[in-house]
């Protein structure tokens, strides 16, 4: 039996559980029956996150799981993770897609200082490790990592990769070409950035252009020749269509950036079933999924709830 008929069956056989027992019990389930269906809710659940284009679509993903669960749920995007964080920890919200390293680092500067040793790196295992002891210490719960990951990367041209013969950052260090990188405003002095390519790689990165993080601005002046190398993402689905290609980051300068749930202790307590449903996506989700989704609110301009409820679909996890 495959894993969508094993749902399908498990959730028919609590149903009918809870139609046995409504016979002798007023109510089987939650505090609030839907009006219509007379099904009784397990009550609210707020999805929150940054308010860009990937995690509109998370949020949507976490959000319809959450609802074929039976629960009611509001999305809340904001503009920073401190934001959320704090209304997470607080059980003000109680769910958010998040990125591991992402998190694991904010908490890390919160708990120790702007200058404490960072506790990230590119091993999925041991940065789980010791992000979860920063976010129980706040409230807060991480699940399952997908494998979908949305990290830092560095893109060239695809004819400056043949005419160097390139794949991977180590090959553009050994190149030993000068190299004028597009990327975000604070990239000059980050680790994952500038200060690492010249490090870690030995890239002779002569410039640093402040044209943003996988932007417009950044991706046409690498196809102009202005800039020889340009920062994005690895969840950057348009690249092959914008004539760049991405460089292997070989000696793992990119921490890990996984997706990962992240659900108020005490909510999740209450609520185990939410881990059940959220892990099940975070095994499915891959990075390829997540790029793909994102081409299709950003170039082919669909909506969000509309990619996220035809992906859940196509992989079984809803009804």
């Amino acid at each position: 039996m495959d894993s969508t008929t094993l749902r399908r069956v498990r959730r028919a056989a609590a149903t009918l559980a809870c139609a046995a027992a409504l016979i002798a019990l007023p109510a089987c389930g939650g505090d609030d029956p839907d009006p219509e269906s007379g099904v009784r809710s397990k009550g609210p659940v707020t999805v929150s996150g940054q308010n860009f284009t990937e995690m509109q679509i998370l949020a949507e993903l976490y959000g319809q799981m959450l609802e074929d669960e039976g629960y009611d749920v509001t999305q809340k995007l904001v503009d920073t993770r401190a934001v959320y964080i704090d209304q997470l920890s607080s059980n003000k919200v109680q769910v958010v897609p998040e990125y591991l390293a992402g998190i694991g680092d904010y908490l890390n500067t919160q708990a120790n200082g702007p200058s404490a040793k960072p506790v990230t790196s590119n091993n999925v295992e041991q940065t789980l490790d010791a992000v979860n002891t920063l976010a129980e210490s706040v409230g807060i719960t991480l699940l399952e990592p997908a494998a979908a990951t949305d990290q830092n990367a560095y893109a060239v041209t695809e004819d400056f990769a043949k005419e160097h013969d390139l794949t991977t950052l180590s090959d553009l260090a050994a190149s030993k070409v000068p190299v004028k990188l597009a990327a975000a405003q604070d990239c000059k002095d980050r680790q994952d950035c500038a200060k690492g390519l010249r490090e870690v790689y030995g890239i002779d990165i002569t410039e640093v252009l402040p044209l943003g993080f996988g932007s417009r601005e950044g991706k046409d002046a690498a196809t102009s020749g202005e800039v020889q190398l340009v920062q994005v993402a690895t969840t950057d689905g348009a690249l092959e269509d914008d004539g760049l290609v991405l460089l292997e980051d070989d000696k793992g300068l990119q921490p890990a950036q996984n997706l990962i749930p992240a659900v108020n202790t005490e909510f999740l307590d209450d609520n185990p079933t939410v881990a059940t449903a959220l892990n099940e996506l975070s095994t499915a989700l891959t990075t390829e999924d997540l790029a793909e989704l994102n081409v299709k609110v950003d170039i082919d301009r669909e909506k969000p709830a509309d990619v996220a409820k035809e992906y859940l679909e196509d992989q079984g996890l809803l009804g």
